[in-house]
């Protein structure tokens, strides 16, 4: 076998180049949806192990407004003890729920014994958009002394979206305050907020409830061996092109054959009909 013509063996270089180019993006593209089903993963776990858990006084998980909310005790329920301020209400904008549009209604809950000022930020539920862009009304919640069961959430990072007055764009506790007129400096609030699970009294008219969160894992894992089959693929695919390349330049792919090669495959059928009414003319 004589050596590849350098063109030959630049292509070559070039296919095995592209190969490992493909096999090198999509494997790492594999990775990322690996780590992404592993997040979700955890996710589910916490979820799991948490949502249905037995509830526990509020003091248990955080022992004041600077504790902060363990990864673990995410979702965990807890009761307290209070009164609702329901004058500094806010409403959260743009959170779908099961797909209808809608507000979630954020009232700061005052604990009872705790220091003045102290406050706990409650998502009460939700209502749907009404005409004007907001709510038509708003359940008011039970008046009084309040036994309430929260889902503890941490707090969400600050939107920087702007919102209507009275509304905000993410459960952010300081957002939340001054969205609801407090001064976010001059009030004592827990980091966390909770999603209400249960109310002792009752409201008088009932508010949308939270639904409990998905913990489907979603495309992630199968999205990861489809890269890394890709990956695969790629290296087999353009390795073989490559060898091809190297060992047999002349029969790769897009390259003909030379003139003479083809005609000594014989005459065409063409050819041999001309042949035949010639001989018969004779």
């Amino acid at each position: 076998m004589t050596a590849p013509a350098g063109a030959a063996v630049r292509r070559t270089l070039g296919l095995v180049a592209l190969a490992i180019a493909l096999a090198v993006v999509c494997g790492l593209l594999g990775r990322w949806q690996w780590q992404r089903h592993v997040a979700r993963d955890a996710v589910i776990a916490g979820i799991e192990a948490s949502y249905d858990a037995t509830p526990v006084p509020l003091d248990e998980l955080l022992a004041g407004p600077d504790a902060a909310l363990a990864g673990g005790d995410v979702w965990r329920p807890v009761t307290v003890v209070g009164h609702y301020d329901t004058a500094h209400t806010a409403l959260l904008r743009n959170r779908p729920v099961t797909d209808r549009a809608g507000f979630h209604a954020l009232v700061p809950f005052v604990p009872d014994g705790a220091p003045s000022g102290t406050v706990l930020v409650v998502d009460r539920g939700w209502v749907p958009t009404g005409e004007a862009d907001r709510p038509d009304s708003v359940p008011a919640p039970p008046t009084g002394t309040v036994e309430i069961t929260v889902r503890l959430r941490a707090d969400e990072p600050a939107s920087s979206r702007d919102a209507p007055a009275g509304q905000v764009q993410a459960i952010s506790v300081d957002q939340v305050l001054a969205a609801g007129g407090l001064d976010p400096d001059r009030v004592d609030a827990y980091a966390a907020y909770g999603a209400l699970a249960a109310e002792d009294p009752s409201a008088a008219d009932s508010i949308g409830a939270l639904p409990k969160p998905s913990t489907d894992p979603g495309s992630h894992l199968s999205y990861a061996f489809q890269w890394w089959v890709f990956a695969l693929g790629s290296l087999i695919g353009f390795s073989r092109l490559a060898w091809v390349e190297w060992h047999e330049p002349d029969g790769a792919p897009g390259a003909r054959r030379p003139a003479d090669a083809r005609r000594r495959h014989g005459p065409s059928a063409e050819d041999e009909e001309d042949a035949l009414i010639d001989a018969q003319l004779r």
